[in-house]
């Protein structure tokens, strides 16, 4: 199989960075220079995008992770560190609604103790939201029970 149909399997499953296919497609290459120009290809023809790629990743993660988990993971990939800032503008309204939700799940009850306090900021905390948001969530639990 040659490395442009490699290619198009690959993302016919889900969407790719740049880097991401061109380190999964580096194993099967023949020169770097044919490599480069089946992405340069598939990016002409507008099958490989990164913005796509950041956006399918926004999509998916931002039910479970905060931003600074999916920034991470956006970085990982390769992905611009403009084109990560613009994707993130989308989701900073909704990322309050995703860790209330996922606090709600977990928690349900606002915290009694310094104790469950702390463990319910490391939750939210170790999903990438900001301090802010978890701030923001906590305090609105305390009002809702008042």
């Amino acid at each position: 199989m040659n490395l442009y149909a490699r290619a198009l399997e690959c993302l016919a499953r889900r969407e790719y960075s740049r880097q991401e296919l061109e380190k999964k497609l580096s194993r099967h290459e023949q020169s770097t220079d044919e490599l480069k120009n089946v992405l340069d290809r598939l990016e002409q023809q507008k099958l490989l995008s990164d913005e796509r790629a950041a956006e399918q990743i926004l999509h998916v993660r931002s039910r479970k992770y905060g931003s600074r988990r999916i920034r991470f993971e956006l970085q990982a990939k390769g992905i611009a560190g403009e084109l990560i800032e613009s994707v993130l503008e989308d989701f900073e309204p909704t990322e309050f609604s995703s860790a209330r939700t996922l606090w709600c799940k977990k928690f349900g009850i606002a915290p009694t103790s310094p104790e469950e306090q702390g463990k319910q900021i490391r939750y939210l905390a170790g999903k990438g939201f900001s301090s802010k948001v978890i701030s923001k969530v906590l305090s609105d639990a305390r009002e809702m029970e008042n």
